[in-house]
């Protein structure tokens, strides 16, 4: 074990654990944002503190745009940007590299958005070999195998947000074929299968847009309208149905961010250009973002999820 001495802050026990190998690898605990892809990284923050990101390990494959579903205890991530069927999964408060999961049901070419509930993990959307896919398929978090199907969004489409309650998965904006951003919010019933239904519209059409939610309100930040990025922050009431309000803005603009949350903080990660920005904000409340520290590796084109998201308070 490395030779570490002195008195250290709670922030420079979580971080300089992270060199610790082996057996004396101690488990992490609280509320735990984890981020995938942008490569075959993996790294966590502790979402109801401030401070920097630290490594947790690798993903099984190299890749970006994935989609990842969580439970209270592991993290599964499907898909990427690298002609892959692969899901993996980590167990939350080990650190360690993903291990093999099962198949998606196509083969992905990034773009998907995962969300779910304490059970059940829902993954929409996506690039596939013939283009943009409206399919929703399904894991159960606690098993291990390949995906079922769910049903289909209201329209096919990537790099689109994801969010939901401890019921209703949402999935909002992306790139449709055929159009180059989308306006919609789709839903579902977590527990049921069937197709999903029309929620609402965002306040403008964007692509690589980012979610994350309380068990009340769902966020969706940034994005790109088709001729710029923006510093958008807008939300929706998860249980109704209707257009989102405005939230507040993020400190600059940006789009291909990573989102995750616990029941009261909503996190914000990364972006185009790969930068290393990581930005919060109190979901209960709107307002703008503030600053939460950085990033271990700077990424884009990734994706977040959490022990502690609104799917499973």
């Amino acid at each position: 074990m490395p030779n570490y001495q002195g008195v250290w802050s709670l922030s420079e026990q979580y971080q300089n654990a992270a060199a610790w190998q082996g057996d004396n690898v101690p488990p992490l605990s609280g509320d735990i944002g984890l981020f995938f892809g942008s490569q075959n990284v993996i790294q966590y923050i502790q979402i109801s503190t401030l401070g920097n990101a630290a490594d947790f390990g690798d993903m099984t494959t190299n890749g970006e745009f994935p989609g990842v579903v969580a439970s209270s205890t592991r993290a599964v991530r499907g898909g990427d940007d690298q002609a892959t069927t692969v899901m993996d999964f980590v167990t939350i408060v080990s650190r360690g590299n993903a291990t093999d999961f099962g198949d998606l049901i196509e083969t992905s070419y990034g773009g998907l958005a995962g969300c779910g509930s304490s059970t059940r993990g829902l993954i929409g959307g996506g690039n596939v070999g013939a283009g943009h896919t409206d399919v929703i398929q399904y894991v159960t978090i606690a098993s291990a195998g390949n995906a079922t199907d769910f049903g289909n969004l209201t329209v096919g489409r990537a790099t689109l947000a994801s969010f939901s309650s401890t019921t209703r998965g949402v999935w909002a904006g992306g790139d449709p074929a055929g159009a180059s951003t989308s306006d919609r919010i789709d839903y579902v019933t977590i527990a049921s299968t069937g197709n999903a239904a029309t929620f609402g519209t965002l306040s403008s059409a964007r692509n690589n847009v980012a979610g994350c939610s309380s068990s009340t309100r769902g966020l969706i930040f940034n994005g790109f309208t088709g001729a710029a990025t923006t510093n958008i922050i807008e939300y929706v009431t998860i249980a109704s149905t209707g257009n989102t309000t405005d939230f507040g803005d993020t400190a600059g603009d940006s789009r291909q961010r990573a989102s995750t949350s616990n029941s009261t903080r909503g996190i914000v990660a990364g972006g185009q250009s790969f930068t290393s920005t990581i930005e919060y904000v109190t979901i209960a409340s709107t307002g703008n973002s503030a600053d939460f520290g950085d990033l271990a590796t700077n990424a884009s084109s990734f994706s977040g999820g959490s022990n502690a998201h609104g799917g499973l308070s």
